[in-house]
């Protein structure tokens, strides 16, 4: 079955229309903050987003609703069309101050030397992309100087990219009837609050945002400035990763604001629909809930188990110094925030060893809660696939004629139903697998032999799990090819696999390369 075309290029032409208010809502941050020299690349920006999905919108309007195969072909296309046109901000604030028209008061040589960067294109969509996908890996060496406009831009698409550019589609233009359910469903989201969808995302937002107001008070607080409360409550949430600083929450050295950002990244890795039942005054879904009491169970188990080899490592000087920034790096690698506050790798230099570097990866590889703003396979997959693999053993010994069932949860699976769930999640793990395994190989082909096999493996986890944090690879310096590789890495992450095997495949049958 071909993919109709002009259903995908409407489709993305509506999310571009909608992603272009984000540049406009940026130059009113970046003109409370006298940035004035900002203004004009967001407001190209705006005009050129704008201008390429109304252009695709009006020209493909008479197309029939989305299938599934063509919302999955506008789900990919249209996060690698935010990614790239998402990059303008940065390309643009750049080229202005390295011109710098302005009073020299409007930037300091530090914020030069760090903006410059973003000069070079691959650089800006690095940072774009991390950004929409959640991930967290940076171009810029020290964020601090980074004027307050692209803090906030990278703050901004990160919050907007933690929920999905589809469903911030879908909450503002969506009717009923419109293939909204099957663009929702393509984000890699399948659960819904409300019988309908465009009440469901639009409740998602009311509590995205109502979570994001909680997270900005507790960071304040406990004395966190009023900027970096805001942009680490954005970005936390979402567990996207970006900071204001380049030692991310390590920065401040104090313990109670480390523990204060736990719970944020906790929150995040939680489904949204859970936590429209807990706001309803269900508190028993905290542990009723599989997903979420296994959200516990693991974030707790691993946080103690890395603690345990951080201790026989004697990595840090006291006990509680081991068991917090276990506690912290576990759940923040776990539930994809990418926040940090130790040094795991300086690059060649090994800091971590191999034990606690892999236990992390395993960590961003699971992932958390199906339903919330974490990447990774998702806890319900893992779930899935290793008690599905222990019924699979256990039916060789049960005669051919037996009914069997499977529960999962609450929910009571037959053996067809089994077979289906198994099967996509065994075909998503094989897939995260093998792009993971050539990330890897690029890597390794193009970076220095001294790097650790397991810091390259770590930054290739970390890009496709939509994490953020690195081993000291990651930086302005790599390889062109090597930061290619992770863009790749984090928009395959992004979309778990489908998506883009769907529009490889449509590609494929275009091209006629299957005969």
């Amino acid at each position: 079955m071909r993919v109709t075309s002009r259903t995908v290029g409407r489709d993305v032409g509506r999310i571009l229309r909608v992603v272009a208010l984000m540049p406009v809502a940026s130059m009113v941050v970046a003109a409370l903050n006298g940035e004035f020299f900002a203004i004009p690349a967001f407001a190209v920006t705006a005009l050129v987003i704008a201008g390429v999905g109304t252009a695709l919108a009006r020209w493909y309007r008479d197309a029939d609703p989305p299938g599934k195969l063509e919302a999955m072909v506008t789900a990919a296309l249209s996060w690698a069309a935010t990614g790239l046109l998402g990059a303008l901000p940065f390309l643009l604030i750049a080229w202005t101050i390295h011109v710098d028209p302005y009073p020299g008061w409007t930037n300091t040589p530090a914020m030069t030397e760090t903006v410059a960067v973003f000069k070079r294109p691959l650089d800006s969509v690095f940072e774009s992309m991390s950004g929409f996908t959640g991930t967290g890996l940076t171009m810029a060496t020290i964020e601090e100087d980074l004027p307050r406009s692209l803090h906030w831009w990278r703050s901004f698409i990160e919050w907007v990219g933690g929920v999905g550019v589809i469903v911030l589609t879908v909450a503002i233009l969506a009717r009923p009837g419109s293939g909204s359910l099957t663009l929702y469903e393509s984000e890699a989201r399948s659960e819904k609050i409300h019988p309908s969808v465009v009440s469901t995302v639009q409740e998602i937002w009311k509590i995205y945002a109502g979570l994001t107001g909680a997270s900005i008070c507790l960071f304040l607080v406990v004395g966190m400035p009023l900027w970096d409360a805001i942009n680490h409550a954005m970005t936390g949430i979402a567990t996207g990763g970006f900071s204001v600083h380049a030692d991310s929450i390590g920065h401040y050295g104090e313990p109670i604001i480390e523990y204060a950002v736990v719970p944020v990244m906790l929150a995040g890795s939680i489904a949204f629909p859970v936590h429209y039942l807990i706001v309803k005054g269900e508190l028993e879904n905290v542990y009723r809930d599989l997903q979420t009491r296994w959200v516990f169970i693991w974030f707790g188990a691993g946080s103690l188990l890395l603690t345990g080899l951080l201790v026989r490592a004697g990595q840090y000087e006291t006990l509680e110094e081991n068991f917090r920034i276990g506690l912290f790096q576990f759940v923040s690698a776990t539930s994809n925030a990418g926040f940090g506050t130790a040094t795991i790798g300086d690059g060649t230099e090994q800091v971590w060893n191999a034990s606690p570097v892999l236990l992390a990866c395993l960590g961003m590889l699971t992932g958390a809660a199906a339903g919330s703003t974490v990447s990774g396979l998702k806890l319900i997959r893992v779930i899935t696939l290793v008690k599905g693999t222990v019924w699979q053993i256990r039916g060789v010994f049960v005669p051919d004629s037996a009914v069997r069932y499977l529960r999962i949860g609450e929910r009571r699976l037959s053996e067809d139903q089994f077979q289906r769930e198994y099967t996509e999640a065994t075909v998503v793990l094989v897939l995260w697998l093998a792009f993971l395994a050539v990330g890897v190989a690029v890597l390794l082909q193009v970076l220095s032999p001294e790097h650790p096999l397991e810091y390259v493996v770590f930054e290739v986890m970390s890009a496709q799990s939509n994490v953020g944090l690195d081993s000291g690879i990651t930086g302005p310096t790599m390889p062109a090819l090597s930061k290619a590789m992770l863009i790749l890495n984090m928009w395959v992450g992004r979309l778990e696999i489908i998506p883009v095997a769907v529009l490889l495949s449509s590609v494929f049958s275009r091209l006629d390369l299957y005969r």
